[in-house]
């Protein structure tokens, strides 16, 4: 029984055959065996989504398995349960727990008292679902993914840090351009550091932009005041705008065959500009149906201990 809360929970060599598996059922199809045939996943989302959550349940569905969605209202956990409880109980029903929270502390806790496989789709801490959709798009678009380099402009949060991450497991160079107060956490740049020694991948932090997206394949960001941050909106904006926004002339620095990769949803004429977003190297809808591949591919591995 594995749980995956933050990219560190699979080894490189997992990652690569999860993504591979991905990669080939977005190609050929899926399995005709229905690896989650006589499997239930439960979707509990704190907070709402719509890319996660139709991308879950499509993947369950493409695997023949079932999944029903639970908003955190409709749970007991709204009228004061405790996670440890509601862990417990869910785990008598169901196969496996995807849970999309605000507090990373409650997916421990789930974990922790759970006897089936919990899956992060969303934490403040760690976004490691997207991370495997980017590497499965940085993997259709290199021929060579491990000579690739990766910059990621703005905010040190949950996707920069599953980001940062996974690129450091598949041997590929990243570097984060960030306002010097919003750098990833210093535990989770070394946890990349750490794996990026084991895989030649390079992890560079910087406060400048130019320098980050110089020679990059890929170009990523992610927009500045996330979900719940609304307070600090104002603040937020002054001190990444202008100088962290991903547009024509950002863009112009990387190399000319450059994709532009976004977690979505944007907001437009913040961290990006149309003309980058909706141009001819954006590559944001392969990345976000890569989403369900990928979400797929892990749930087949968790579950049944092997994809094919």
């Amino acid at each position: 029984m594995r749980h995956f809360l933050e990219v560190g929970d699979l080894k490189p060599k997992e990652i690569d055959v999860i993504v591979s598996a991905a990669l080939r059922w977005r190609k050929r199809g899926y399995p005709r065996t229905r690896p989650l045939r006589d499997k239930t996943v439960v979707l509990v989302f704190q907070k709402p989504s719509t890319r996660t959550r139709v991308s879950f349940q499509a993947a369950v569905a493409k695997l023949g398995g079932e999944s029903m969605y639970l908003g955190w209202g409709e749970l007991q956990l709204g009228r004061g349960e405790s996670v440890e409880d509601t862990g417990k109980v869910l785990a008598r029903y169901v196969d496996c727990i995807v849970a999309r929270v605000f507090g990373h502390g409650d997916l421990v806790e789930l974990a922790k008292n759970g006897r089936i496989p919990v899956i992060n789709a969303l934490s403040d801490k760690h976004h490691p679902c997207q991370a495997l959709a980017d590497l499965m798009t940085i993997y259709m678009y290199s021929k060579k993914p491990y000579q690739s380099k990766v910059a990621f402009i703005g905010d040190g949060n949950n996707v920069c840090v599953s980001l940062m991450q996974v690129c450091a497991a598949a041997g590929v160079d990243i570097a984060v351009a960030t306002p010097p107060s919003y750098r990833p956490p210093e535990e989770e740049v070394k946890k990349a550091l750490k794996v990026a020694e084991e895989t030649g991948a390079s992890v560079i932090l910087t406060d400048d932009p130019r320098e980050a997206v110089r020679d990059a394949d890929f170009v990523y960001t992610d927009v500045f005041v996330s979900m719940g941050q609304e307070a600090e909106r104002n603040r937020k904006l002054a001190e990444f705008l202008p100088t962290y926004q991903v547009n024509a002339s950002l863009m112009s620095h990387a190399k000319p065959t450059a994709k532009f990769m976004h977690c979505m949803p944007m907001h437009l004429g913040e961290e990006v500009t149309p003309e980058v977003a909706y141009g001819p190297q954006s590559v944001i809808y392969d990345q976000a149906e890569n989403r369900m591949h990928t979400e797929a591919s892990l749930l087949a591995y968790l579950l049944r201990g092997r994809v094919k």
